[in-house]
């Protein structure tokens, strides 16, 4: 289990206290939506913890048209913060596919990858970006779920294939209150929150608990 670490905000603990509470806690996974200085100096020396960081939407025009850029993007935030366990880069956030950034999603992945691995470290960090749950057509029954076929060819399966590829995982933003406060009349407030006891939804040969699973 793990947390994401935004920082919009008002009256925010200190980078090093929010570290502290984590180990406090055994929270041993944390994500950031850009590489935040301060953060990573709190996280050096914990390697306990293992981090995604994430590359902001805006910066992925001049990743992705340049390599020089993504070098010095991944000497700045990674290789200077040598005693952080980074995990995963995302590159992006919820790029709609319809966006302008959407074409750029894959070659700044591709030239991160190439940073990375020219620093040695392609087998430990792992290059992915994060999707909206907007990309499924379909979501429900979990069995019958499938990508968007007018999205399929244009962005999805160049993201999939470059997974695949460097045997990266797919990230993928879920958010079960949305979908519960949405449809309360249909959903239990102990499916969403996981503290239904028994199975709510079966699925041919699949059960599931809670709407996170789901």
């Amino acid at each position: 289990m793990g947390v994401c670490y935004g920082t919009l905000g008002d009256n925010l603990p200190s980078p090093p206290q929010v570290i502290a509470l984590c180990n406090k806690y055994n929270i041993n996974r944390i994500r950031l939506y850009n590489p935040n200085q301060a953060i990573l100096q709190a996280l050096k020396g914990n390697l306990s913890i293992s981090v995604i960081v994430g590359i902001p939407n805006e910066e992925l025009p001049g990743i992705a048209r340049n390599t020089s850029t993504a070098k010095s993007w991944v000497r700045n935030n990674i290789l200077n913060y040598a005693n952080v366990n980074f995990r995963y880069i995302a590159i992006g956030n919820e790029i709609s596919p319809s966006s302008n950034l959407a074409p750029y999603v894959v070659p700044s992945m591709q030239n991160i990858h190439s940073a990375i691995s020219a620093a040695r470290l392609g087998n430990k960090i792992k290059v992915s970006t994060s999707l909206s749950m907007e990309v499924l057509a379909q979501s429900y029954p979990p069995s019958t779920g499938e990508f968007n076929s007018e999205i399929l060819s244009s962005f999805i399966t160049p993201i999939v294939n470059f997974l695949a590829k460097n045997q990266s995982p797919l990230l993928l933003s879920v958010y079960p209150y949305f979908a519960y406060s949405s449809n309360m009349k249909d959903i239990s407030l102990a499916y969403a929150l996981f503290t239904s006891p028994s199975t709510v939804v079966k699925d041919g040969n699949y059960e599931y608990q809670n709407l996170f699973d789901a």
